[in-house]
């Protein structure tokens, strides 16, 4: 359970409707469904690959260590601070979502007065998500289960009496595949993928999980399966709820608000931003739970600074990475406000994005390499690995073409330099100390 809850609260499912469905229908209109549909097919075959590699490797490296492993060290390192960037990244999303949430929870009960600054809510919602992080991943686990259910609920009750309002579940504009705009489905490919990124973050807790070979697995690949039938189910209903006016979904910071309003739920609305402020720190928690584990591990191999293999004596978390992992978050959520909290989400969502594509790339291309070398490779494994391959590649083709409008094309080239630098950094440390290589194919964690 505590394993899903780490899956399921990275996921956050209800910051799609509350915000990330403002992204996808403005690029897809009546099609962002399809969109989820195509991202939900593409991560139930990263997530089959992940389990077939988490079956063997029950460390909390994960990515670094399987791809390490299989595609080779430099691979793995790369993926592992690619991984560590993409899960900082989303922090930095989610804590300026929080300050989103905030002010349209406060602004629909007609407390906008009370609206705080927006440096010092995203100071205090890290706070929050920094210190449940440092004491106890458990209790931080199902914290964060506990409280995304209760938003999905509130969720799922308000959007079930808006589709009753509307009288039917059919929308013949939907369902027109003729009419839909494939261009804007495509571009729209890159943030549906967002909205599941961190479902595969329970298996960073592989050394802290009872029976990992068996419950890390499948707590991701229930974790992508239920979170793709969600996201498509809720996408196509808020549409229809609006009467297919993606235009206004795509323009508004709050478009669970412009929903519930034309249904003349204005309550409901706000429950919903009750709802999205939980659900947020939830997602806060399970990032920083990730990112520290990841940088954890590759400090224990001698990859980053020792100091970050830290563990409490108490509390038995990583409590240097955590920290770290904070402080990075809250550097990067101040320097991006200025932008505009929306603007800032959207930045750092797709720059977690790209990083998160590149190493689910080589998931699918690492996990028929290591049944290989184990002598257990099957016809399953290669069709597992061929169609993760074939759909992470059409989704990355997606996120690039057609080129998105200035400045969102600036981001693949901002993702490259980090991508250059964490490359550049390893393979010179790699040179230099031959031994932390070899240090890889061995339990360094035991």
């Amino acid at each position: 359970m505590d394993c899903i809850g780490q899956s399921v609260a990275n996921i956050a499912p209800t910051l799609t409707p509350a915000l990330n469905i403002a992204v996808i229908a403005g690029l897809a209109g009546s099609g962002s469904w399809l969109g989820f549909v195509i991202a939900s097919v593409g991560m139930v075959f990263v997530a089959l690959n992940i389990a077939t590699l988490s079956r063997r490797h029950t460390l909390s490296g994960s990515y670094f260590i399987y791809i390490g492993r299989t595609v080779g060290p430099l691979a793995g390192l790369v993926a592992g601070w690619l991984m560590i960037g993409a899960c900082l990244a989303t922090g930095i999303a989610i804590s300026v979502s929080e300050v989103l949430f905030l002010e349209n929870f406060l602004t629909s009960l007609g407390l906008k007065a009370l609206v705080p600054n927006q440096y010092v809510a995203a100071c205090v919602f890290l706070a929050i998500g920094g210190v449940s992080a440092y004491r106890d991943v458990r209790l931080s686990a199902r914290f964060g289960l506990i409280l995304e259910v209760a938003s999905i609920a509130i969720l799922i009750v308000i959007t079930a009496v808006v589709v009753f309002q509307r009288g039917t579940v059919i929308d013949s504009r939907q369902l027109d595949f003729a009419s839909l705009g494939y261009g804007g489905i495509m571009s729209s490919l890159t943030f549906a993928v967002f909205s599941f990124v961190g479902f595969e973050s329970s298996a960073t807790l592989a050394r802290e999980t009872r029976n990992p070979e068996r419950n890390v697995g499948l707590a991701v690949t229930l974790s992508a399966m239920l979170a793709g039938l969600f996201f498509v189910a809720i996408t196509y209903f808020m549409v229809l709820g609006i009467g297919d006016d993606t235009r206004a979904l795509g323009d508004s910071s709050a478009p669970f608000i412009v929903m519930t309003e034309r249904a003349g739920l204005t309550a409901a609305g706000t429950a919903m931003y009750f709802g999205a402020l939980i659900s947020g720190l939830a997602c806060l928690l399970a990032s920083l739970n990730a990112a520290s584990r990841l940088m954890f591990s590759m400090a224990r191999y001698g990859f980053l600074a020792g100091a970050l293999a830290k563990v409490h004596s108490r509390y038995r978390t990583p409590s240097a990475a955590v920290l770290l992992a904070v402080a990075v978050a809250l550097v990067g959520s101040l320097a991006t406000l200025p932008l505009g909290a929306l603007e800032a989400f959207g930045f750092a969502g797709t720059l977690a994005t790209f990083g998160f594509l590149v190493v689910y790339f080589l998931i699918c291309l690492a996990a028929p390499l290591d049944q290989f070398r184990a002598g257990t490779l099957a016809l399953r494994h290669l069709l597992v690995s061929g169609g993760g391959t074939l759909m992470m590649t059409f989704v990355i083709f997606g996120s690039l073409y057609p080129v998105p409008p200035w400045p969102q094309n600036l981001l693949p080239y901002l993702f490259m330099v980090f991508f250059g630098v964490g490359s550049a950094w390893f393979f010179l440390l790699t040179r230099r100390r031959p031994d932390l290589v070899r240090a890889i194919r061995s339990d360094m964690e035991a």
